[in-house]
């Protein structure tokens, strides 16, 4: 396992002190209130004042008015399920409408498609799944393009030789959403051949970075569900062991991005260790797609859930007041501000929890009603803009500019997987 701190880290967060700070806010004005009810009372005081009693009405109407703001601040209500879908569909219009050619395969857009064929589930919008179905079809159904198995590859790369480099993997999630909706062995022949052939090689090491957590553990269980071979899922947690081992700290409950960010290697600039929140995301929010497709009473189910509900207790320490996630998750100063991809990753995964019934309602209600509030309302613009997203990358860069206009196809498909999940989860109250 890294080395770890982490706990030390997690109290280092901000989101305590913000509302240690608005609670001692709330005390300090109802205690002046007090004062001055004391003060002009005629039985209390010997000396009512009249210009003192006009100054407490006064601050009667700023305390009594100050408690509903801070109030609702604090819990925020859960939306209706038709203002979820208006917002989805927002959100996606407006994305497709500004972006309507289709791109390669590569990890960015398939993550958009996955999200779109999730939007697609829960609003029946045909348009969507016509969208994805355009781009699966360009790219052939197929993710890096090589036939010739000798060259394939799983280190980093973009051409057509990483075959089994897991960002050119994520698209097979989109090509099974769309066989199980029209059954057509050509939508999922590359898929097959491709992840048939990896779980033969002898290598554990294919998920050596937190996104490809995303990028292929769904992959294998959507092919074990396939073929009911139970050689993927037992290569998916040879593949997780090696990740975890790798990135996992276990006293801080969170992923570095990959061996590079292991503290004390690399840390934040204030000294601490460097959780990236994207990174961090990735993983929370395929955690919940592999448990719930893994057979009843398997084995792995308990060890996966076991580190999913660590990870959803140390991020809520993380969350900021305002609702999300800054990209350093225990060093808000490191990188500053606001970031989006994370933030939604978070959201779908605490929602996916709270409907099953992994996470205490009480605890992680709370946390989701903050984020969702700062998505559709910080986040997203009024033209469906979807902002603060973090660009491309792989750690949380000091100095990065990411404000209202920075968008990203992959940002929004993260944000379509959690207003999905919205969805489902206020239909079940």
């Amino acid at each position: 396992m890294a080395a770890a701190s982490g706990f030390q880290d997690v109290r280092n967060c901000h989101a305590p002190a913000v509302w240690n700070f608005a609670r001692n806010r709330r005390t300090q004005l109802a205690a002046c209130a007090a004062k001055f009810t004391f003060l002009q009372n005629p039985i209390l005081s010997s000396k009512p004042d009249p210009l003192m009693a006009r100054s407490f009405s006064l601050l009667s109407i700023l305390v009594l008015a100050s408690f509903p703001m801070l109030s609702a601040k604090e819990a925020p209500a859960l939306p209706q399920r038709e203002e979820v879908i208006r917002v989805i569909r927002q959100v996606n219009d407006h994305w497709q409408k500004a972006h309507p050619n289709h791109g390669d395969a590569f990890w960015n857009r398939a993550v958009y498609h996955i999200g779109n064929m999730d939007a697609h589930a829960v609003t029946g919008e045909s348009a969507y799944r016509k969208f994805s179905e355009k781009w699966s079809e360009k790219n052939q159904w197929k993710g890096a393009k090589s036939d010739k198995k000798e060259e394939w590859i799983y280190s980093y790369g973009e051409s057509d030789k990483f075959v089994l480099f897991g960002d050119w993997q994520a698209c097979f999630q989109v090509y099974f959403a769309l066989h199980r909706l029209d059954p057509q062995p050509q939508k999922i022949a590359r898929a097959t051949e491709v992840m048939g052939y990896q779980i033969t090689t002898a290598p554990n090491d294919y998920l050596w970075w937190a996104d490809g957590l995303f990028m292929v553990m769904p992959v294998m269980t959507e092919m074990h569900q396939l073929t009911g071979d139970p050689h993927y899922l037992k290569k998916l947690r040879d593949y997780f062991d090696y990740a975890r081992d790798l990135m996992y700290d276990s006293e801080a409950a969170l992923f570095f991005r990959d061996a590079k960010y292991v503290f004390p290697k690399h840390k934040s600039v204030n000294g601490r260790k460097d959780f990236w929140a994207r990174g961090n995301g990735w993983v929370f929010a395929a955690l919940p797609m592999v448990i719930e497709s893994l057979p009843a009473g398997h084995p792995d189910r308990a060890h996966y859930q076991s580190i999913y509900q660590a990870m959803a207790k140390s991020l809520a320490a993380c969350q900021h007041a305002e609702g999300y996630w800054t990209r350093s998750l225990l060093d808000g100063e490191h990188a500053p501000g606001p970031e989006t991809s994370g933030t939604s990753f978070f959201t779908r995964g605490y929602l996916w929890g709270l409907r099953k019934g992994v996470l205490d309602k009480a605890t992680y209600e709370p946390v989701v009603k903050k984020s969702w509030a700062y998505l559709t309302t910080k986040a997203l613009q009024e033209d469906g803009r979807l902002g603060y997203i973090q660009p491309i990358g792989e750690k949380a860069s000091p100095g990065q500019f990411v404000d209202a206009r920075s968008t990203a196809d992959f940002g929004v498909g993260a944000f379509l997987l959690a207003a999905a999940e919205m969805t489902r989860y206020v239909e079940g109250k």
